[in-house]
């Protein structure tokens, strides 16, 4: 792979996060290109993920480690095409190194508690005067200020206070916990964006600035697209299980081995239904001619489908909607979403490799899910082990020699 090919080629990110949302981000700028360097606490071991089970080993996964080559799965995942250096930056030596990187550095990502880096002395305001240019990004829970509490979070946490959890399952139902932390997933996503656009405004004006990205605001922000108050006002109930009425025909059936997905908002897409299911007759009935009319007559419609159903296996009745041009798909097993041909070959999902003992066949994880016509994305490298890195960044970007970094070595720094 041609590194110059990469949008992000000749881009330097001091990486500060640890566990999910941070991390994430970074392992997005890697696959664009940048050269993400990740700062690891050697007092605590490094990031967190490197502690989380399960573990890969010389005899493939494991509940706990079995011996010092062992790296969790967790951190071949989120490590990969990074650097690890260690830095304590509790140190005055530690925070005197990262402030030379970051003079050269273009981006500094970190997820810290709301204060943290005031405390380290590595905030924004700090870094601004050393390199005008910089972009600094905070991932945080409630945002760069704080929120209620401690002003710490986790997915649930978020997933609880941004109203997603009453968004799905049926009226009366317990509040549902998605199983993909989305909030961790979906702050990053707009990290990466505000980076980039910062990181442009820096090449146009010279001037860097602060991204400031919560949890909390991403996820709401993204309950607020769906105008869930117009319809509770109108008498729609906001959690419909397994059938979204407001668009019928639309949901997920069960069949005799299985489930599967049936969009049909329209009138033509509605009328290929009542095809699949040998009433063409019905596309004509008042009651399912128009839109408006079958989400009024919604539940009957979909009873009517989910009794069609149950007589077929999942793959008869999406081959019989297709064939009428229906949007239709089967509910897939996580394992068997991830080794789709078709992700595969467009790299947005990649096996997973082990710095020592290579591709782990029963391990995938996330790519670079973004084809670019005229550029490349990879995160071809391995994840590092805890401060693999540390001389060469020390000794490539701040020109230290053995002796400078045997000292740093002494005074507890890396």
């Amino acid at each position: 792979m041609n590194d110059t090919a990469r949008p992000l080629t000749g881009k330097t990110v001091l990486d500060l996060t640890t566990a999910l949302s941070g991390p994430y981000a970074t392992l997005l700028l890697a696959g664009l290109g940048a050269r993400v360097i990740k700062v690891e606490n050697p007092e605590r071991g490094g990031d967190t993920s490197r502690n989380n089970a399960p573990y890969y080993s010389e005899n493939g996964l494991q509940a706990r480690r079995t011996g010092e080559n062992d790296m969790s799965v967790s951190m071949m995942l989120r490590g990969r095409n990074k650097e690890s250096m260690t830095l304590n930056l509790k140190t005055p030596e530690g925070r005197r190194v990262f402030l030379e990187l970051a003079a050269t550095a273009d981006v500094v990502v970190e997820n810290f508690s709301a204060g943290v880096t005031e405390r380290l002395g590595v905030d924004f305001a700090t870094l601004h005067e050393l390199n005008r240019r910089l972009v600094y990004a905070s991932i945080s829970g409630f945002g760069a200020q704080g929120g209620p509490g401690s002003g710490k979070a986790m997915d649930t946490i978020i997933q609880a206070l941004s109203g997603t959890m009453l968004t799905a399952g049926s009226p009366g139902d317990p509040p549902v916990r998605f199983g993909l932390p989305i909030a961790d997933m979906v702050a990053p996503l707009f990290g990466v964006i505000g980076v980039l656009a910062a990181v442009l405004e820096s090449e146009r004006t010279g001037e860097g600035q602060h991204v400031d990205v919560s949890m909390l605001g991403t996820l709401t922000s993204l309950v607020a697209c769906e105008p869930f108050d117009a319809f509770e006002k109108i008498g729609m109930p906001l959690r419909t299980g397994s059938y979204v009425p407001r668009l019928a025909p639309f949901g997920v059936f069960a069949t005799q081995d299985g489930w599967f997905a049936l969009c049909g908002p329209t009138d033509a897409f509605s009328e290929g239904v009542m095809k699949a299911l040998g009433v063409p007759e019905l596309a004509d009935d008042d009651r399912f001619s128009r839109r408006d009319n079958r989400v009024h007559n919604a539940d009957e419609l979909h009873a009517m489908i989910a009794g069609w159903a149950q007589h077929l296996t999942a793959a008869e009745a999406v081959r019989r909607l297709e064939e009428h041009g229906v949007p239709s798909a089967p509910v897939r097993e996580t394992g068997d979403a991830v080794r789709d041909p078709l992700v595969l070959s467009r790299g947005e999902v990649e096996q997973l490799r082990h710095p020592v003992f290579g591709v782990a066949e029963e391990l995938y994880g996330s790519g670079v899910p973004i084809i670019f016509s005229g550029s490349s994305t990879s995160l071809d490298r391995p994840a590092p082990w805890l401060g693999e890195h540390t001389a060469s960044v020390l000794t490539e970007l701040l020109g230290y020699d053995e002796g400078q970094i045997a000292a740093l070595k002494d005074a507890g720094a890396l």
